[in-house]
């Protein structure tokens, strides 16, 4: 069965235009292959590297430019391949990214007579029962599907409590269009993983597949709704995130209703702006909860671009803003493993406090690095990364000599294609996240200094971390108090059973030397306490001296015994 299923995965689907279609693609690719070896591999080596760096920007443009037209014109997953792409603004040049950006709103509609036929097959009753009123004009019109406004029947609004909805349906072909795209994309992927330079820092069919695996889920309308709900339950108290509600009874796998939450899109700044709202004052909220999703939370929304969060404006309320973040669109999400989660944490905790060491280490922690890596130059770079550029916002980086980027470039990547490193398999929607979040910050606010969210989230991680350690600290502190208490009754009992005669000796030193290890028992266990206890307070201490200070004190007891108690009968 695994291998029928491996064939059936990779097999290309037998009509002539899904051929052209996977033909079309796997060209493309090789074109522009063969381009990038011809100018960054071959010509550098035979002394011409200048040639190459002077038609750079004109050839990532010329790429960026036939790239769009293919995604457009093909439309499924290359439209998801575009999207990723255009996020990358922290590694892809500017002539690439900026092309592109446009993708997500640019893939044409499907007629609405091929949407309603698939619905009312999926649903199994003609739109006209299952809804009181469909607008056949799209709202949103995706790579792998398509959304329509609607209004609930009645019976059906006076179970769910909600009148108008969204009805969201797959494209006609997808699953067909999917399974070609990904047959491409592997084939493409096992053409890179035979670059040297590319296999021994990704594993590139590992990360198609997994790509693959998130592509499936996000055509599974079932997985989306689950994914809506669950997220909803994580910020169920939380006044600043809103998501829609699912109607169960008219979503299946290539249908899904939702309650109609459309707003203003979160990067309208001049509908923002008419409503009363800051979009300087949306950035960081947006960073923030982002950043709550992957620390806090281990599932996250994936796909953040501006087409799926909406800013909804809400009565004040004392104290609160006047409006709210509608996330949407739940087919893309991600999970942070606990260990994955533990290495994120570190890792904000050392960017926030421009510690170039600390963040080489919580790299190497999420398999970044391999262990046989050494780091030295790399520490050495990060912390002259972290002097020259740390807690610059979007707009001052731009105003960076770019000669001094270039500059920085070239040694940093130096230092990078020295290391053995890596891409964990489950970091291309961690670092889509983060790029996405990036951009639109960036465009609500081009003065947004991303260390101005990460900092305070930063410092309440390091509390939390403070906190956790202290407890345990108190917990061993318990611990070793406890021992301490019921050792002398448990040396009481044994010389009871030696005197009764019941344990059976050969020494008539045995007083002398149980008496000594009683001595020297509580010896080490006041040493223990006061180790304990001063560590405690002086962790406690930041964030509340007068119990830090007390535990502080209370430590000279232990230690005053560890000293003096031993001196008594030598």
């Amino acid at each position: 069965m695994p291998s029928a299923r491996r064939t059936q995965e990779h097999s290309i689907p037998g009509s002539g235009e899904v051929r052209s279609r996977y033909r079309r693609i796997v060209r493309f690719a090789g074109a522009q292959l063969a381009v990038a070896w011809w100018f960054e591999l071959f010509l550098p080596r035979i002394g011409l590297a200048k040639v190459a760096e002077r038609t750079r920007a004109r050839r990532m443009r010329r790429f960026a430019q036939r790239f769009h037209v293919l995604a457009v014109d093909l439309g499924g997953l290359m439209i998801k391949v575009g999207q990723f792409m255009s996020s990358r603004l922290d590694v892809l040049p500017p002539e690439i990214t900026a092309e592109l950006e446009g993708l997500q709103d640019e893939v044409p509609p499907v007629p609405f007579a091929a949407i309603r036929t698939l619905a009312e097959t999926e649903l199994g009753v003609p739109l006209a029962r299952a809804f009181a009123t469909i607008d056949d004009r799209p709202i949103a019109a995706a790579s792998l599907g398509q959304a329509h406004r609607a209004r609930l029947a009645p019976l059906d609004a006076a179970e769910t409590g909600l009148d108008g909805v969204v009805i969201k349906v797959q494209r006609p072909g997808i699953d067909e269009i999917v399974a070609v795209d990904l047959a491409a994309l592997r084939k493409v992927g096992g053409w890179l993983s035979r670059v040297r330079l590319v296999a021994d820092r990704v594993n590139m069919p590992a990360l198609v597949e997994e790509f693959a695996q998130t592509s499936r889920e996000e055509i599974d309308y079932l997985h989306e709704a689950a994914n809506a709900e669950r997220f909803a339950a994580d910020f169920a108290n939380d006044e600043r995130v809103n998501v829609p509600a699912v109607v169960w009874e008219r979503t299946t796998r290539r249908v899904l209703t939702l309650e109609d939450v459309t707003a203003l899109k979160i990067t309208d700044a001049e509908g923002l702006r008419a409503a009363g709202i800051d979009p300087v004052q949306v950035a960081p909220v947006f960073a923030a909860v982002m950043f709550e999703q992957l620390f806090t939370h281990g599932f996250f929304h994936a796909d953040p671009h501006p087409g799926n969060i909406f800013v909804t404006p809400t009565a004040k309320t004392p104290g609160g803003q006047p409006w709210i973040l509608t996330f949407i669109d739940f087919g893309m999400m991600g999970e942070v493993t606990t260990g994955t989660r533990g290495g994120l944490r570190k890792l904000l905790i050392a960017a926030a406090s421009r510690d170039g060491s600390g963040l080489v280490s919580a790299i190497r922690d999420l398999g970044v690095l391999l262990p046989s890596a050494e780091t030295t130059e790399l520490e050495r770079a990060m912390t002259q990364l972290f002097a020259r550029f740390g807690g610059m916002g979007f707009a001052e980086l731009r105003e960076v000599d770019p000669r001094e980027f270039r500059d920085f470039a070239v040694q940093f990547g130096d230092v990078v294609r020295s290391l053995p490193v890596q891409l964990p398999e489950n970091f291309l929607l961690i670092i889509r996240a983060m790029s996405l979040t990036s951009g639109v910050c960036s465009a609500l606010d081009p003065a947004f200094n991303l260390w101005d969210s990460v900092e305070p989230y930063a410092t309440q991680l390091l509390r939390d971390e403070r906190g956790n350690v202290a407890k345990d600290f108190a917990q061993q502190a318990l611990g070793v108090a406890g021992v301490a208490w019921r050792l002398p009754t448990r040396l009481d009992g044994l010389i009871t059973r030696v005197e009764e005669g019941s344990v059976a000796v050969a020494t008539p030193r045995l007083d002398r030397t149980i008496d000594r290890l009683e001595r020297t028992a509580r010896r080490v266990i006041s040493a223990v306490l006061f180790g304990a206890l001063l560590i405690t307070g002086s962790i406690l201490r930041t964030d509340d001296a007068l119990l830090g200070t007390v535990m502080m004190g209370v430590s000279v007891a232990p230690l005053l015994h560890t000293l003096f108690a031993g001196r008594r009968g030598r």
